[in-house]
């Protein structure tokens, strides 16, 4: 297999590495191939390709789909680090309102998979970062919500001071986890 696939706290959510092929002239990898894919997600089918560059401290999230319209993501950086969270939303699983996170980079190549279910986010901890993620489902504007990224009911430890994260408008106004419909 061209990855190396590790389960994380939360066992549906997947730190995964691909194989680097490295010489005086740069790098060559498989950053994701359906065959291989295939093994470790089975059923999984990514449709959307999506970009972003955000500096320092910008904080993005925590964002997830409303059924039915839920979306899977495989992210990975292209450009830069950024310290990567989800959140299991899913009422009645084992670990609703746990967290995990693990640092994507373009130098350590690793991607995460964030199933159905968990809400997402991340925090750049680089000058500037560019995030490339794919989708399993296509993005539903009336279906689009999130979490609060300082609920403190989720006391996600962000690794830059609470006066370094850059918030957006929107998400700044979402609402604490626990006041939402899921």
């Amino acid at each position: 297999m061209k990855f190396k696939v590790t389960p994380q706290s939360i066992p549906d959510v997947l730190l995964i590495e691909p194989k680097v092929f490295t010489d005086d002239r740069g790098y060559f990898m498989e950053s994701y191939n359906i065959q291989d894919f295939e093994e470790f997600l089975p059923g999984v089918k990514f449709v959307q390709d999506n970009e972003s560059k955000s500096n320092r401290g910008v904080l993005r999230g925590l964002h997830f789909q409303k059924e039915p319209h839920t979306q899977a993501k495989l992210i990975r950086v292209i450009q830069g680090s950024i310290w990567d969270v989800t959140v299991d939303i899913r009422v009645g699983s084992a670990t609703f309102k746990q967290f995990t996170f693990a640092e994507l980079s373009a130098t350590n190549h690793s991607q995460y998979f964030v199933p159905q279910g968990f809400a997402h986010g991340f925090i750049v901890t680089s000058e500037t970062a560019i995030v490339q993620y794919k989708t399993d489902n296509f993005y539903h504007p009336a279906s689009d919500s999130g979490i609060h990224p300082h609920d403190p009911e989720l006391n996600i430890p962000w690794p830059l001071p609470r006066e370094q994260h850059l918030l957006s408008e929107k998400d700044l106004q979402l609402p604490r986890l626990s006041i939402l419909d899921l």
